[in-house]
């Protein structure tokens, strides 16, 4: 995980510094292809697949495309604050909250990221034990040793990664091979269950009704689920973006691209894949079954290696902060390590709860920091304060919010009104002293 020369001083703690110049290499196109790439997964297609039959396919496509819109459209917006900033996660967190009380946050993203890792070795584990029993007749794969080698591969794959560079791992290899890659096989995956979908009859899969198990605002809670899981991490590579490409043309433009179109494509072949496949019938076992789809989803698995790796590198960055004796390196390895070892005995297959969970944790989180930080008029400092109590407040009075609506409004959703509520209290309360310097200024030091 080493970076680029930077100016940073030697001890000092580099995910609460802002990135030097020198460090910023990243382009519209890195922005990008890593979001891109990083929104493809098995994972999204699984939560694709929980849609219908709880909503109709109409219901369904409209809460993926708006949802995903949403969501995407927050981690741009925090992406440019990342980047002009060249703070990281855990600096914009000390900057809202405090740098005491930032702690508990940091502390549950490290959390969240060792569980998305574990997640990710588990599915990467089970798509490599599901190619080698119905392709090459390998059932031994199934039994605890085969557990223990494919565990053990992926794991020694991706200790091999952190033992890179963040910035040259996107810019060589993400930009300019894994994301041609990954879109050939979505291309070929979409086309071979289209073609099914064609065969048994397209109107009838279009006004297919739902079950009514999840209302509308429920499956939109859960499409925005996804990407705010991934708002603690966003900030940690958009401040390695050129600052001065602001709009479309920069890390807002790259980020909300690259994400949104592999979030509507990845939840939208899920929709498209359950809605053919035999009942009964897993992701894993149906995408399998499709012409081409070993290779497809070979090239696939390979993809969900960058977000195991994306979630090590933001946690080991959020763990630098708290303890910066050791760098960012040492704790991605170390991490790393306890992440393949949950993957053998933990069980994670509760998607779905797992994913609301942290949503009402981080849809506040954010909310209260989009507030403070994204008009570019909040005083950032990442020591001054210890606690900021009205910051503090806000995000709890939003996950509680959160989980209030979920429970005696749910026709109304929870992720957009927690978030609403969060950003308006947060902004109408940020700190605005008279001629100080403006947000973002002062986090350029």
């Amino acid at each position: 995980m080493a970076h680029t020369p930077d100016p940073t001083p030697a001890g000092a703690n580099e995910a609460l510094t802002p990135l030097g110049e020198t460090s910023r290499v990243f382009r519209w196109h890195d922005h990008m292809a890593l979001w891109f790439s990083l929104g493809v997964g098995l994972l999204v297609m699984q939560i694709g697949a929980y849609l219908v039959p709880a909503v109709g396919t109409r219901d369904a496509m409209l809460a993926i495309v708006l949802g995903s819109c949403i969501g995407a459209g927050l981690l741009a917006w925090t992406a440019r604050i990342g980047c002009e900033s060249g703070l990281a996660s855990a600096g914009l967190m000390h900057a809202t909250y405090g740098s005491a009380f930032a702690r508990l946050p940091v502390v549950l993203n490290i959390v969240q990221l060792i569980g998305w890792t574990t997640f990710e070795i588990v599915i990467m584990r089970e798509g490599t034990q599901a190619i080698g029993k119905q392709a090459f007749g390998w059932l031994s794969l199934g039994g605890t040793l085969g557990t223990l080698l494919t565990t053990l591969l992926w794991g020694a794959v991706l200790l091999a990664l952190l033992a890179g560079s963040m910035v040259k791992l996107v810019r060589r290899f993400v930009s300019r091979f894994g994301l041609p890659l990954v879109v050939l096989s979505l291309l070929w995956l979409s086309w071979q269950f289209a073609v099914r979908l064609h065969a048994k009859g397209l109107d009838a899969f279009w006004s297919r009704p739902g079950d009514g198990s999840m209302g509308m605002f429920s499956a939109l809670d859960l499409v925005i689920a996804m990407p705010a899981s991934w708002l603690p991490l966003v900030a940690d590579y958009a401040r390695h973006g050129q600052r001065g490409t602001g709009g479309l043309g920069g890390a807002f433009g790259g980020t909300w691209v690259g994400y949104v179109v592999a979030n509507i494509w990845c939840y939208a072949l899920g929709v498209m894949v359950v809605s053919v496949a035999e009942p009964g019938t897993d992701l894993v076992a149906a995408l399998l079954l499709a012409q081409g789809g070993l290779m497809a989803l070979g090239l696939i698995l390979v993809d969900e290696l960058d977000n195991a790796y994306g979630d090590v590198y933001s946690g080991s960055v959020s763990a630098h902060s708290l303890q910066p004796r050791w760098s960012v390196r040492r704790w991605g390895l170390v991490l790393a390590v306890a992440c393949i070892a949950f993957a053998l005995v933990l069980p994670m297959h509760s998607l779905e709860p797992f994913l609301l969970l942290l949503s009402s944790v981080f849809v506040p989180l954010y909310g209260v920091i989009l507030g403070r930080l994204g008009m570019g008029s909040a005083v950032v400092s990442t020591g001054t304060r210890r606690v900021d109590v009205t910051a503090a407040a806000i995000w709890i009075v939003g996950i509680a919010v959160y989980h209030a609506s979920a429970a005696w409004a749910p026709q109304w959703g929870s992720a957009l009104p927690t978030l609403a509520i969060t950003f308006v209290l947060a902004w109408i309360t940020r700190p605005t002293p008279a001629g100080g310097p403006s947000a973002l200024a002062q986090s350029r030091g």
